[in-house]
């Protein structure tokens, strides 16, 4: 799975946070005990609902949040290109000629260079991307759970201006765990507290 956290809820109030599978058997043990709300679970890394299956024994839930194996593993199988050890994955990338001839003059080819080119557009780039990365996430939420409350398109805005102070004015009369939860995902696009 592509995040480290994960969030669920039972309409407004929040059952669980944190690594995903002690958030999908705290959202089995609140069916198991009767909860009528909906349940949603959210990749916290994206905001995003997970479609997850919380039917099945726990072992089946936990072994449902492995990751599929990569083709080729444990010697069955076609190994195909690239190096699945080493986490290097061939896929195709689409470039002019101009670009194709500068990427063959540099030392250790067009593999090596590109690798480069990215590893330094992330590293001049990062907090630009994580603050971002945190908008999307916490508006994804909003979206899902605070879409028709007071506020919500005050505090939208107020998100992607990157103004904490009118954001924290706008989510002040949602439901606790909302509030709290959207203020989190919210809080890496607000950049460093100044102080």
């Amino acid at each position: 799975m592509t995040s480290t956290t994960w969030t669920a809820f039972a309409g407004q109030r929040l059952l669980a946070s944190g690594p995903p599978a002690d958030v999908v058997l705290a959202a089995r043990r609140a069916l198991d005990a009767g909860e009528s709300a909906p349940l949603l679970l959210f990749d916290d890394a994206t905001g995003r609902t997970v479609d997850f299956h919380l039917r099945g024994s726990t072992e089946e839930l936990l072994a449902r949040l492995q990751p599929a194996p990569v083709a080729g593993e444990g010697g069955t199988g076609h190994r195909g290109p690239g190096r699945p050890k080493l986490g290097v994955v061939a896929r195709e990338v689409t470039l002019l000629p101009r670009h194709w001839e500068w990427l063959a003059t540099q030392p250790g080819g067009a593999s090596v260079a590109l690798r480069k080119l990215v590893e330094a557009a992330r590293a001049s780039s990062g907090d630009t991307d994580r603050r971002r990365q945190a908008q999307a996430a916490a508006d994804r939420f909003m979206t899902t759970m605070a879409g028709n409350l007071p506020g919500y398109e005050e505090a939208a805005r107020a998100l992607y201006a990157g103004d904490r102070t009118r954001f924290n004015k706008w989510t002040r009369s949602w439901p606790d765990d909302l509030r709290d939860h959207a203020r989190r995902l919210a809080a890496p696009a607000f950049g460093k507290e100044t102080r």
